[in-house]
């Protein structure tokens, strides 16, 4: 029987599938769109199960080679069987690692997303709604229509480029090849410095999306002050609202095409460097690893 089998395969190496579990639940939780209210928790188990167990045959960073008892591995040796230790403080402090891994994938993720709404936001005021804050909830905090729109547009965006595949394939999946919890404690400098960097990728994503229609804006506003200067009999503020939310509107219809582009980009740029990321503080990932 199929179930017997994949039943078997959990418990001979029932450690390290929790390990890998601990990891993509907290991947799960952390990681926008699948971190929303929207999806029962019984599906993030489900998922966070069904992933650990895809990548277990893979997991080489774990296991000792050629050793088919769950042997966990470490760059500094090898712990005992931890079939055994389960309820050992090493155990769990090596839970607790593996669930700051998924979370730091997860945080790195929301940051991406993150650049979009705040693109959303910055033009927000200029246009008349930095009032209409609602909840949103996808983003679970509360945000300006615009950056609810444009958070909606980057998820409809990052299905369409397989970024759930890309981000299972290259993020969890390559990240259970190369890196465990002692590569994280020795690689926290590279760490530190994509999050940082990260954080500030995400004020010059921002900028950078919202500037051709924060910049108009801008000029609309500027134009009308000269305006009610000239001809001051003009009652110019009270046109002013419906001219900028127009003008926006034009803007964002117009200019669709190239923010998904650029929103396209920007995820890809993220995931590469979460691969980067692998590479500096991982372990090479071998042939008989890679299927």
């Amino acid at each position: 029987m199929i179930e017997n089998d994949v039943l078997q395969n959990i418990l001979a190496f029932g450690p390290v599938f929790l390990l890998i579990a601990v990891r993509a639940f907290a991947m799960i939780q952390v990681a926008p769109l699948l971190s929303s209210e929207a999806v029962p928790m019984v599906a993030k188990f489900a998922l966070a199960g069904f992933a650990a167990f895809a990548v277990l045959p893979t997991a080489e960073v774990f296991m000792a080679a050629n050793s088919p008892n769950g042997i966990i591995t470490l760059p500094g040796g090898t712990l005992s069987d931890l079939r055994y230790e389960t309820f050992s403080l090493r155990f769990l402090l090596l839970v607790i690692g593996e669930g700051l891994i998924g979370i730091i994938m997860g945080f790195y993720l929301m940051i991406i997303f993150a650049s979009f709404s705040t693109a959303g936001q910055f033009f927000s005021l200029q246009m008349g709604f930095g009032a209409s804050e609602t909840f949103d909830p996808l983003s679970q905090i509360e945000n300006p229509l615009m950056g609810q729109y444009l958070n909606l547009v980057s998820m409809l965006v990052f299905i369409a480029i397989g970024g759930f595949h890309q981000f299972l394939l290259g993020g969890f999946w390559r990240s259970v090849q190369t890196i465990n919890v002692v590569a994280l404690v020795d690689g926290r400098e590279p760490v530190v410095t994509m999050i940082v960097s990260g954080l500030s990728r995400l004020f010059v994503d921002a900028i950078i999306i919202s500037m051709p229609i924060l910049g108009t804006l801008f000029l609309t506003s500027l134009t009308t002050g000269l305006i009610s200067k000239a001809a001051p009999q003009i009652n110019i503020l009270s046109e002013g609202f419906p001219i900028s939310i127009t003008v926006a509107f034009v803007l964002i219809f117009a200019s669709l095409p190239f923010m998904t582009e650029a929103f396209a980009r920007v995820m890809n740029s993220g995931f590469k460097t979460i691969e980067t990321l692998y590479l500096q503080i991982g372990r090479q990932i071998t042939e008989a690893s890679r299927w």
